[in-house]
């Protein structure tokens, strides 16, 4: 997916001329939440096994970031929570690259949102406001469920968010204080800019592989490809 002007015009306004964070109004959850994104997310607060911790999801340098800290190989994505190719990916190809590659220790995965409208943005606050032992797993069913709970003109969509965050363990004052949060806001925004100026970022996903770019929703085996000449044996 192309970068919206989105990034241009409301994430350089926002962080060089203070703009409102974003308001979002209660309204009626949508009811196309799946019964699956409640049990994951239920599921996200468990504590991972001591022999695990080392490589599990935490806040790092201001990312959000899973794996091994000393790991060979750094891979760093640029998404946006409303685009299908990055569903994709994280449908396809992340639950292989974690598997064999991050909780192996081989690999450190960083996620930074790169937001092409209103929706993404929230969908990005909510997560962030969620924490680091659950921000992954909110990830995995925004993603999931991005064809159900981005359905709708915004405020429809921003309901199926809200609801998503409900089952999920916060409460209707949380999200409303996640989302009125400029600081959250402009972290997020900033990130977007930084990719832009530091990656060259300019469409989702964007792969950054220690240091080098590759755009689009990588297959595992095309990823594979990258990574293996990269880990030493």
């Amino acid at each position: 997916m192309r970068l919206a002007s989105y990034i241009s015009s409301i994430a350089v306004a926002a962080l060089l001329a203070c703009g409102t964070a974003l308001g979002v109004s209660p309204a009626v959850a949508d009811d196309g939440a799946s019964k699956a994104g409640t049990i994951v997310l239920a599921q996200a607060a468990t504590a991972p096994p001591a022999d695990k911790a080392a490589l599990a999801p935490r806040r790092e340098n201001g990312d959000m970031v899973m794996g091994a800290a000393n790991a060979p190989v750094t891979i760093i994505e640029y998404a946006s929570l409303t685009c299908p190719h990055c569903a994709r990916f994280h449908a396809e190809t992340l639950p292989k690259l974690k598997s064999d590659y991050v909780d192996t220790g081989k690999v450190k995965f960083i996620f930074r949102d790169y937001p092409l409208d209103r929706i993404a943005l929230a969908g990005a606050m909510i997560a962030q406001c969620s924490g680091p032992e659950r921000y992954f797993t909110f990830l995995d069913v925004l993603f999931r469920q991005q064809a159900t709970w981005t359905r709708g003109n915004e405020q429809e969509a921003l309901a199926s968010l809200r609801r998503l965050a409900r089952l999920g363990g916060m409460s209707d004052t949380q999200i409303d204080d996640c989302l009125k949060n400029k600081t959250v806001q402009d972290s997020i925004l900033a990130t977007s800019v930084a990719g832009q100026q530091q990656f060259q970022v300019k469409s989702t996903p964007t792969l950054i592989i220690n240091g080098e770019r590759h755009a689009g929703a990588l297959p595992f085996d095309e990823l594979e490809k990258i990574l293996k000449p990269l880990i030493k044996s």
